[in-house]
């Protein structure tokens, strides 16, 4: 199910933030976000569905993608866990939302358990993928396991001038590569990559990824002014709303261990899925399954049941 919303804007304190949105204005709110590299259009199957259940559904585009823009052009092109966060929370402000249901993965999804983290109140529930997404910073240098360690060139790759300079003359064929790796059996992957390509173009969009895979590594520094969030963060707090975790068991950045090793990241209601046949864009690849939770998750606070 694919259908076209409105693209409005909202405006923050650092972006005039893009985004689409589905379903009625005094519905529930419930937002999406996207990660690297990615765009809205991976929630196409799953907005539209939201929205005819009545829930007012927000899919941005994250700084650095597709039309959102910063409002000042000497500000830091800032990719780090706390700036995503950051963003987020002033979306939500910007649009008056006191308190949402988010879903997310990658990117959006660290920005999602950041602020279910650290600000539960605005939280209704949380969709994730795969699991714990706040970045354990301090720990980022210590080697891991060779397969793990190849699995994640590309974060190396950025590392250095040579992966800006490939990034920016090759980011679509970059990009386009990166899917087929991270999500190997995916039939539709491959034809539905040109809808989002586009995002990419974004001015900034080298400057915020870059920044983004050294800031995570210790080898950039992050924006000064979010650094009270990163201390909170190097604290591994844990998230205490309602919380489901899906895991795609064939995802190629690194595929869902059968224990789940981040339980006890998680202090409220929680349940983790490991999905078989499916890669890292979890949203996309397996909407239903991901629509039931978002459904799960929604129906936690009221007990209300919701036909699905």
């Amino acid at each position: 199910m694919t259908t076209t919303a409105p693209l409005l804007y909202a405006r923050t304190p650092m972006l005039n933030v893009a985004y689409e949105t589905h379903g009625p204005d005094d519905g529930e709110p419930v937002i999406l976000l996207h990660g690297f590299p990615y765009d809205p259009r991976g929630y196409d199957d799953i907005a539209p569905v939201l929205a005819e259940r009545g829930y007012r559904v927000l899919v941005p585009y994250l700084r650095g993608y597709g039309p959102t823009r910063f409002i000042n052009e000497q500000v830091m092109r800032s990719g780090q866990q706390a700036a995503l966060a950051k963003d987020l929370l002033d979306f939500m402000d910007a649009l008056s939302i006191s308190r949402a249901t988010l879903a997310g993965f990658d990117w959006g999804g660290r920005a999602a358990c950041i602020v279910a983290a650290l600000w539960p109140e605005r939280v209704r529930g949380l969709v994730t993928g795969d699991g714990y997404n706040i970045q354990n910073i301090a720990r980022s240098v210590e080697p891991q396991a060779p397969e793990t360690e190849h699995q994640l060139w590309y974060q190396f790759y950025f590392h250095s001038q040579r992966g800006v300079d490939g990034l920016t003359a090759n980011r679509r064929a970059f990009c386009e590569l990166l899917w087929r790796q991270w999500s190997p059996t995916w039939p539709e992957g491959p034809g539905l990559y040109s809808k989002t390509a586009p995002s990419f173009d974004n001015p900034d969009f080298v400057e915020v990824v870059i920044h983004s895979y050294r800031h995570r590594f210790m080898y950039a520094p992050g924006d000064p002014a979010l650094e009270s969030i990163e201390q909170a963060l190097a604290l591994q707090p844990p998230i205490s709303v309602p919380s489901i975790s899906l895991c795609g068991a064939d995802d190629g950045v690194g595929p869902a261990p059968v224990e789940d090793d981040d339980v006890d990241c998680f202090s409220g209601v929680y349940r983790r899925q490991v999905l078989a046949g499916v890669g890292h864009n979890v949203f996309q690849e397996a909407p239903h399954i991901a629509l039931e939770a978002l459904f799960e998750v929604l129906a936690y606070d009221t007990g209300e049941k919701r036909s699905r």
